[in-house]
Formats: structure tokens, C-alpha cells, sequence
């Protein structure tokens, strides 16, 4: 401001920002910013950083601003979408992958299956046969129909293909039994090799298995895949390789959601067992043998939820829970909670299912055994449901430790008090439509969240990558809210919500308020990975700090 412009001022008599009344003022708007500013996610969090974390913090936004410009210029709009390679040449993807990323909370083992491999286990495995509820006797019918897999002796393939079943003729009995070396060389789309384009398009939910998962939170993919792995071999090769990919993410521990919707059958048994215990146990022996290899030694583990269906009568939910329980009971490591989840349109809501959740509730308690719930609510899939808002309020009642998903929590600010009073997570899938917004409203409310896996069908995205690519994009596309320190913030949440041991409700609730300061389990593993990160943030120091206060400069070329 000039001489001349002071002096009108005074003489117009506009007051000076050192007049005390002005002081007084902007003291005021200091402390109401600073009010909204406490009840943000990550406030604690950025005023306890460390000054390697800070600058990295900067170097990573500053990153972030550049590439984001490049990824929305004209010549590149498309390519973060669509161009795996272009991505990962990026500055910001390879920070994001030398990322410690903590725990991933609501995974689906279809995700971090090789299905290039599991296409070829399903042709090398002896006894696999194949089933479809109606021929697939057309082009169309095929890539519609869903089939299913199952072990069966020898004597009982003989049987079928006496009758000439091909699986692809009109004279095919539903859900009759063919073996799956038949089936291939049979196929009426190029014999062996169509049938394996046939399979992966089928094992990755087909052309519409995205728009089908947003409509009504269900991948057609799911149920085949569940059915494979509902046998012995199988499970045990996909384990291995899903244990593999998740350490290979950066990922130290992992909670899976799975149905476990077909019965389970030993190597070479034709009968199935009676309940899904041995399943676990495999499950236990793989994650065991796992750990004790080299690229599995820092794993931490992983756990199941098991996940029943909505649309189960009560008798039929009321049996899969008293499975479930049998199951805990053998092997209490495995099962850390119970989730509903809906994978059918007529899928009932929460309310229904109340008279026979407190039925399971005591049940447990008889049996002395935790099994908390880890509820879907909220879903953006179901928000024209009418009941899909009103299950939010019914997960809470019930005592939901985390809600999965929980996108539509945002309109509701009643309830976002109470999750936030009661310590509920939301596991939130950031590949959602308008999930940027959505996000940015829940920190901005205090309300803690963890990113989750998508389960997305893009085979792009699946496996060792998905997760991170999750990640980047939250980070690409976010605000203030979603930068390095409010991405650190996630992870920890994470870490602090784990179902690392069983804990009574109390127990729990201690744990996630004492955070790095308790003396359990998750106490130490939130000690071990700041370790990590802050030598991860000293990395970026080293890598990029060359770069720290430049003009912003194109890095990556377009393929």
C-alpha cells in the first residue's frame, strides 16, 4: 500500500489491521479454522510429523501438481485409465509402490488371484468337471450362463460322457457333470484354445461385471471362482499365490470377505465334508508355510470374515452361522468376524435379519467365542433401494466394529457423530462413482477411514498392483485431505482397526485409542511400520528432493 492509499484510508476513516478491534477479529477466524481444523481425520497426525515427513510431504504435493496437470491435458486424459504402462513410469506411482501400506481390510482373494494361472490349474487339475444350469448350446447363452466347478471321481465322468453331455449341446442336462478336459476339447468356439478365452472371460466377470457390481454390489465372477476354490488343490495354489501378491503390494496384513457358498472337498474326495472347518485349516497351513519363506517373512497374516448372504432364508442363515461357529471353534485364528453381504437383487435388508443376528450374537457367547460384526452398510450400489441408508443405522445399533463401504454415511450427520463417538471404521472403496467428494467429506468430518480394495474386474487392476493403483488414484485425483500426510493417516487406521487378535469389546476399544502407545500387538505393529515409513520418507528426501521448489516439468511421455 502507497503513502497517498494510508492516508485516504485514515482520512475516509477505514480502519487498519493493527486497530485492535481488527486484531480481535482475525484472532476470531483464526480459532474458528483452527475448531473445524481439530475435527478433521488427520489433525493429531500432521502436528506430531517429523521433519523428513513433512518434507516429503512437500516433495509428494508438490509431485502430485504436476503430474495431475499431465494426466488432465488434453494429450493424456484417457491414459491414467487405460495405459498401465504409462502409470507406472510416473514419478508418483513409484512413490506410492515403495509405500509401506499397512493393512487391507476388506479384500477379496478373486483380486489377487493370477487368472492366467488359474486357468491353467483348472486344466491340469485330475478330476475337475465343469457344470451350467442350461446348455450353452449358443454364442450368446455362453457368455451369459453361469457354470460352476466341482471334483468328481472317475466313474462318475465315465457316466456322463456315455450320454454324450457335452456341455455345449442342446441334449446337455442341467447341471450335470463333464469333465473339464472334455468340455475344452469339445468347445464350439476354437476347442481348447477358446475355451480358455472363454474361462478367463468368465473367471474375470465378463464385459458387464462392472456395470453388474455398481447396480447391485455383486461380481458374476464370484460365485465360479468361489467354487474352485472350494476345492483342496486349488485353494491351497491360490493361497499362495494371493499371500505372494499381497506382500508383493506392500501389504503386511489382510482381512478377506469370503462367502463360503459351495461345500468343500478334500484332494481326491468326491464327497464333500460337512462343514467348512478343513477349508480353514488349509487356510491356516498355507499362511503358515507362507511366512516361513523369504518374501513372506515380514507378512503379519491374515484372517477371513465370513461372509453370508442376505437373501438366505432364516433357516438357511441361521445353518451358515452355526457353520461358521463350528469352523471358529477349530480353527479360532482364521475367522476374525461375520459380515451380510448382498449378492442378489432380492437381497433382504438388516432389519429383516435382526430376530436371527441376536440369535447368532448369543450363540457365540454360549460358545465362548468373539465372531464381531464387520457389516456392509451404506452402499452407493443400493442407494435407490430405500433401505440401503436405513442399514447404517441398523449396523450401528447392532455394534458393527467397521462398516464396509459406507459411502452414503456423508448425508447423514446424526450417524457421523455416532461412528465417530463409538470408534467405527469405514472401509471405503475409493473406485466408486463421485468417490473423490464422497472421501473428502468423511475426513473432513473426523470420520476414520481405511482405503479398501475395489475387486474391481479390470484384470489391469487386480493382483500385485491393484491396491497400489487405488492408492496413486486417491492420492492423483484428491484434495488437501488426500495428500501424503492425510494417505498417512489411512494407513494407519488400518493398522489401529485390525482384527490382529480376538478382544472383547472393551479390550477393543482400548487398543484403538491407545494406538502406537498401547502394549499389545497392535501397539507394535504400529511402532514397526512409522519405522518404516520414516525410512520411506527419507527415501523420497534422497530420490526426489532434487526437485523440491523447481518449476513444475514434464517427466513421463506418452507412449
Amino acid at each position: 500500500m502507497t503513502t497517498n492509499d494510508k492516508e485516504w484510508e485514515l482520512e475516509q476513516g477505514i480502519p487498519q489491521l493493527e486497530d485492535p478491534f481488527i486484531q480481535q477479529y482475525l484472532k476470531g477466524r483464526d480459532s474458528l479454522i483452527l475448531q473445524e481444523q481439530k475435527q478433521q481425520h488427520d489433525f493429531n497426525l500432521r502436528r506430531a510429523q517429523t521433519a523428513v515427513a513433512v518434507r516429503a510431504g512437500k516433495i509428494v504435493s508438490q509431485i502430485r501438481d504436476r503430474e495431475s496437470a499431465q494426466f488432465l491435458s488434453s494429450s493424456a486424459q484417457a491414459l491414467p485409465f487405460v495405459d498401465r504402462e504409462y502409470i507406472q513410469r510416473s514419478d508418483l506411482w513409484k512413490i506410492v509402490q515403495r509405500m509401506p501400506k499397512g493393512s487391507l481390510l476388506n479384500a477379496s482373494i478373486h483380486s489377487f488371484i493370477d487368472i492366467d494361472k488359474l486357468v491353467d490349474l483348472i486344466l491340469s487339475t485330475a478330476g475337475l468337471h465343469i457344470s451350467a444350469p442350461r446348455p450353452l448350446s449358443s454364442f450368446a447363452v455362453r457368455q451369459d450362463s453361469l457354470v460352476a466347478f466341482q471334483y468328481a471321481s472317475a466313474s462318475t465322468e465315465q457316466s456322463a460322457e456315455d450320454k454324450g453331455a457335452t456341455i455345449w449341446s442342446d441334449d446337455y442336462l442341467p447341471s450335470r457333470l463333464v469333465s473339464v478336459q472334455q468340455a475344452a476339447s469339445s468347445c464350439p468356439d476354437g476347442g481348447e484354445v477358446g475355451f480358455r478365452t472363454w474361462l478367463k472371460r468368465n473367471l474375470t466377470g465378463g464385459a458387464n461385471d462392472e456395470q453388474l457390481q455398481q447396480n447391485s454390489g455383486r461380481s458374476a465372477a464370484a460365485p465360479i471362482i468361489n467354487s474352485l476354490l472350494s476345492y483342496e488343490p486349488i485353494l491351497r495354489a491360490c493361497l499362495r499365490t494371493v499371500f505372494a501378491n499381497l506382500a508383493a503390494n506392500g501389504v503386511d496384513y489382510a482381512e478377506f470377505r469370503h462367502n463360503f457358498s459351495h461345500p468343500y472337498r478334500r484332494e481326491g474326495n468326491k464327497s464333500p465334508d460337512e462343514d467348512q472347518s478343513e477349508w480353514c485349516h488349509v487356510f491356516e497351513q498355507e499362511l503358515q508355510r507362507f511366512q516361513k519363506t523369504e518374501e513372506g517373512r515380514g507378512f503379519h497374516g491374515a484372517r477371513i470374515i465370513w461372509t453370508a448372504n442376505r437373501s438366505l432364508s432364516n433357516r438357511d442363515l441361521a445353518d451358515n452361522m452355526q457353520t461358521c461357529i463350528f469352523a471358529k471353534y477349530d480353527y479360532p485364528g482364521v475367522i476374525c468376524g461375520f459380515d451380510l453381504a448382498e449378492m442378489d437383487r432380492d437381497a433382504r435388508p438388516l432389519s429383516d435379519l435382526v430376530p436371527v443376528l441376536f440369535w447368532f450374537r448369543k450363540e457365540c457367547m454360549d460358545a465362548g467365542l468373539e465372531i464381531p460384526f464387520l457389516f456392509h452398510a451404506g452402499e452407493m450400489s443400493g442407494s435407490e433401494k430405500g433401505h440401503a441408508n436405513q442399514g447404517l443405522f441398523d449396523a450401528i445399533l447392532l455394534g458393527t466394529r467397521r462398516i464396509c463401504e459406507g459411502s452414503t454415511l456423508y448425508k447423514h450427520p446424526l450417524l457421523i457423530e455416532l461412528v465417530k463417538e463409538k470408534k467405527i471404521l469405514v472401509e471405503f472403496n475409493p473406485s466408486l462413482p463421485s468417490s473423490t467428494p464422497i472421501l473428502s467429506a468423511l475426513l473432513s468430518r473426523g470420520v476414520p477411514v481405511a482405503l479398501c480394495d475395489s475387486n474391481t474386474p479390470d484384470r489391469d487392476q487386480r493382483g500385485a498392483n491393484g491396491f497400489t493403483r487405488e492408492l496413486w488414484r486417491v492420492l492423483l485425483h484428491g484434495d488437501d485431505h488426500t495428500d501424503l500426510a492425510g494417505l498417512t493417516m489411512l494407513v494407519e487406521n488400518s493398522i489401529r482397526w485390525s482384527c490382529y487378535d480376538d478382544q472383547p469389546t472393551a479390550e477393543w476399544l482400548s487398543d484403538i485409542g491407545d494406538g502406537i502407545l498401547g502394549d499389545k500387538v497392535k501397539a507394535r505393529r504400529l511402532q514397526e511400520w512409522w519405522a518404516r515409513f520414516e525410512q520411506f520418507c527419507e527415501w523420497v528426501t534422497e530420490t526426489f528432493g532434487a526437485e523440491e521448489g523447481t518449476e513444475s516439468q514434464s517427466v513421463i511421455e506418452p507412449m
